[in-house]
């Protein structure tokens, strides 16, 4: 038997699937045919479908078999992004002010997004990023200082707090949104923008396992574009 990866199986299967060779809602052969087919282990067949079935383009039923999803859900992938890293990608010099840093009790919203006790305090800062010292982005953050007591110590005169935590703190799981804004007097300052114009806004909230890390909105300068691959 020749010893095969479930990722080499998995992507055999997927073509198979977009080329329509399994066609839409088709049931697919089982798990001892497909192992005969490819020449390796039940288990690697396994591990192969159920990878494709959490990509949503397969259906898994005990005693109903394998189907090949009616609409195969194709999953967008969201990296955090490292501010640092999308100022130079535009050629330009990065850096950071730290404007405020300050252990304190958070707002309702915050206390909801955390899941924090009442009385807990957490820790709020706000940083703007800079394009060859030009406003790029100011970030308004929270982070929990259960989960991320090392925060207190960080460098973040040296490093941003978005930098230092997508490379230092582990997460599982996060939620992601995208709005538009109209600047108040306080964004427009932070990034030289006019007040009242639209601004594009993410928010953000991470966590590990039970435990959330981190809360932020970040506003970007009047004309940014997000990319990001499906």
């Amino acid at each position: 038997m020749t010893k095969k990866s479930h990722d080499t199986v998995r992507l055999s299967m997927q073509e198979r699937i977009e080329t329509g060779e399994w066609a839409l809602g088709a049931l697919i052969p089982g798990e001892v045919e497909l192992a005969a087919e490819y020449g390796c282990a039940r288990t690697t067949i396994n591990r192969a479908l159920q990878a494709l079935a959490n990509n949503g383009m397969l259906i898994r039923k005990r005693k109903g078999g394998t189907r090949v999803c009616e609409m195969p859900v194709r999953q967008a992938k969201f990296a955090i992004p490292i501010v640092r890293e999308q100022v130079e990608a535009t050629g330009n010099k990065y850096s950071h002010k730290v404007l405020s840093s300050i252990l304190k009790a958070p707002p309702a919203p915050v206390i909801s997004r955390l899941n924090l006790h009442p009385k807990d305090k957490a820790f709020y800062l706000e940083t703007v990023h800079l394009a060859d010292n030009r406003p790029f982005a100011y970030e308004e953050r929270w982070v929990n200082l259960k989960a991320v007591p090392t925060i207190l110590t960080a460098p973040l005169s040296e490093i941003s707090a978005n930098e230092w935590l997508v490379k230092s703190v582990p997460f599982s799981s996060g939620d992601v949104v995208f709005s538009a804004i109209n600047a108040d007097q306080k964004i427009a300052n932070s990034i030289e923008a006019t007040l009242g114009t639209a601004i594009f806004v993410v928010e953000r909230t991470t966590w590990y396992k039970k435990e959330f890390i981190t809360t932020l909105k970040l506003f970007y300068k009047e004309g940014f574009q997000l990319y990001t691959r499906l």
